[in-house]
């Protein structure tokens, strides 16, 4: 009635451009994390149901915004011992949910949701209060976040 879904996904996929355009580099990483915990949230309900394939593509679709969007993002040569604990919180996260990949388990998802919710939360912090800061990263976050965005 509305269009195709074909239509409704070139709807989003502008939308999200739009977003991704008008945002400042802390907001970008802000939607990098609303992605993987949605696609993390979303691998759930098919663990339980045993559906290997779309828990698959939910927890592959997370692990990519982890990898190639939040891990990429980071800046070692400012970021010093934060950006090298969130690198490794990053690979572990990977891991838990390649675990709950390989397991067919909820556990470590439910557990890599609550790690991304909480630095989430930091990360809007942060853009209440320092987001004009860290303006020079822009373009650099911004790649990854469009990167990403035209591979879902």
């Amino acid at each position: 009635m509305f269009g195709t879904q074909q239509n409704i996904n070139q709807y989003q996929k502008v939308s999200i451009e739009s977003g991704v355009d008008a945002a400042n580099p802390v907001e970008l990483i802000v939607m990098l994390y609303d992605g993987a915990i949605l696609a993390s949230n979303s691998a759930i309900p098919y663990i339980r149901k045993n559906d290997y394939k779309t828990k698959g593509e939910f927890i592959y679709k997370a692990i990519r915004i982890i990898q190639l969007g939040l891990k990429m993002s980071l800046n070692y040569e400012v970021g010093g011992e934060i950006t090298t604990n969130l690198d490794a919180l990053y690979t572990y996260m990977t891991n838990l949910l390649v675990k709950a990949n390989i397991e067919n388990v909820e556990q470590p998802v439910q557990e890599v949701v609550k790690l991304l919710t909480e630095l989430r939360g930091a990360w809007v912090a942060i853009s209440k209060t320092d987001a004009a800061r860290m303006g020079s990263n822009k373009k650099a976050i911004a790649v990854n976040a469009v990167a990403y965005m035209e591979k879902v």
